[in-house]
């Protein structure tokens, strides 16, 4: 089943916001613009954002090289199905297997992008991309079993991700501690890893307890059906 016959569920803080712009957008884009067009638009940001981090090395404000990438993506990743629904061309079926399938891309490409710059670790950059490929797969779980897609948890959806990557590629150009080390079970440390670490521990346990709430959900829904042996069938 693809999502557009799925329950969208959309809380977070700029849904609204955003949904208005996106429909605003969708409805002035030339012909030649396709969904599809939109969706490899998308991925193109996300490789802008690790090319950004990998220059970074040379220049920190190969940054901003990043940040545009992140913008890219957001205006390619969001405006794809939007504009297939404003135009009522939806394929749902197609739309969202090119859709997510590239949206795990692009998750890749944005950690690794992070853990190849100078502004995080890669083991740091490699545990925030567990958390949010946990997340991404537990919303395809969720489509197909209780016809819920869900686009965001708690307050928290990839619009507001993507400003809080934006806030740190900015704070790190500018922050006059981002050298700074802490000595924490024999390895160094920088803030930015602290709060990479802080990240991932979020996304995890947005993820354990959605699993705990539709566990019970589903357990009540599919009860638990005694045993019976053969002999007595």
């Amino acid at each position: 089943m693809g999502h557009e016959k799925s329950e969208r569920i959309q809380t977070s803080i700029l849904s609204r916001v955003e949904k208005k712009a996106l429909v605003w957008l969708a409805g002035r884009q030339p012909r030649w613009v396709t969904s599809d067009f939109l969706t490899f638009v998308g991925v193109m940001g996300a490789v802008l954002f690790a090319v950004g981090g990998m220059l970074a090395h040379i220049d920190l404000h190969y940054l901003w090289l990043g940040s545009l990438g992140l913008v890219v993506n957001w205006y390619g990743d969001s405006l794809d199905g939007t504009l297939a629904r404003v135009r009522h061309t939806q394929r749902p079926i197609y739309g969202f297997f090119i859709d997510h399938t590239l949206d795990a891309l692009a998750t890749c490409l944005f950690c690794l992008g992070l853990g190849l710059s100078p502004v995080m670790r890669m083991d740091v950059a490699l545990l925030i991309m567990g958390g949010y490929l946990c997340l991404s797969i537990y919303t395809y779980i969720s489509t197909i079993i209780i016809d819920e897609f869900r686009l965001t948890y708690g307050k928290l959806g990839p619009t507001e991700v993507r400003l809080i990557l934006i806030a740190v590629n900015t704070l790190y150009i500018y922050a006059p501690w981002r050298e700074t080390h802490y000595a924490i079970g024999g390895q160094q440390w920088s803030a930015f890893d602290l709060i990479g670490v802080a990240v991932s521990v979020i996304l995890f346990t947005l993820y354990a307890t959605q699993f705990a709430s539709d566990r019970r959900k589903l357990a009540v829904k599919d009860p638990l059906k005694p045993y019976r042996p053969e002999s007595e069938k």
